[in-house]
């Protein structure tokens, strides 16, 4: 296959890395072209120029808006930087802190120490506004879970996980605000507040693909609002253990596994 002008001088493993990344196509391009950047930033290494803009909009077969989109997107996540003047262009940025979350990563834009605390507490903190929610929930409430549900959903089949990870927050947001108590309700929330605010992305990890995680996770929510709707207390926080201990649920029943005691 000939390539453009732009392309010339490309380093080979940029077009190896393009050919080994299926496309997605029920994400927007700009999603698309932003997770490709992502992958050739990974290859690279931190600090290492990718190539310049022209190379890699050709590479990722987009429009110069579509790319620019691409870019935004990806500097806020930290993964690229743009450098001006001569030998500039585009470089792998240098690697975020991290912090675990369920078989996931979040890529952090400050210290993982703090973030990774607000995680712990924010855990410790579930059982307790599922059990609120339990008693005080009423249909309103769960019309609104089952709606974010919905959002959760479609975040997840577009291949959008950093949107999904924020429609799961606001789940987990509209759950506290059923509580009776203000200080446990603020408490968690601005908890939730610090994770996703110095959240730049969600990273998979070796035990689990990303795209399985993401499905997985969706279907434990599913079962967690369903519990609380029936008022199944037992069910509930079995499913809150697992969202917590990184255990596995069935995906079509949203039980835990047998391996979630």
């Amino acid at each position: 296959m000939s390539h453009s002008s732009d392309t010339q001088g490309s380093p080979p493993s940029l077009a190896r890395t393009r050919r080994q990344i299926p496309r997605v196509s029920r994400a927007p391009r700009a999603e698309v072209a932003a997770e490709l950047l992502t992958h050739l930033a990974d290859a690279a290494g931190a600090g290492v120029r990718m190539g310049s803009k022209n190379e890699l909009r050709a590479l990722c077969a987009v429009s110069v808006g579509t790319f620019n989109e691409a870019l935004r997107i990806a500097q806020s996540r930290g993964v690229v930087v743009m450098r001006p003047g001569p030998g500039g262009g585009l470089f792998a940025a240098d690697q975020p802190p991290l912090v675990r979350l369920g078989n996931s990563v979040l890529a952090l834009d400050a210290d993982q120490t703090s973030v990774a605390e607000a995680v712990r507490i924010r855990d410790a903190l579930d059982p307790l506004l599922i059990e609120d929610a339990l008693w005080h929930a009423s249909h309103a409430d769960i019309t609104d879970m089952r709606a974010l549900l919905v959002d959760m959903a479609r975040t997840a089949g577009e291949g959008d996980s950093i949107g999904f990870v924020h429609a799961n927050w606001r789940l987990h947001a509209r759950i506290a605000d059923v509580t009776p108590q203000p200080i446990l309700r603020s408490l968690y929330v601005n908890l939730l507040a610090i994770i996703e605010s110095h959240t730049l992305s969600i990273l998979p990890t070796e035990e689990q693909a990303l795209p399985e995680f993401i499905a997985q996770r969706h279907q434990l929510h599913v079962g967690i609002v369903d519990a609380i709707a029936n008022h199944d207390r037992d069910r509930a926080l079995a499913l809150v253990k697992a969202h917590n201990t990184n255990s596995t649920v069935h995906e079509e029943t949203g039980e835990p596994a047998a391996d979630a005691d």
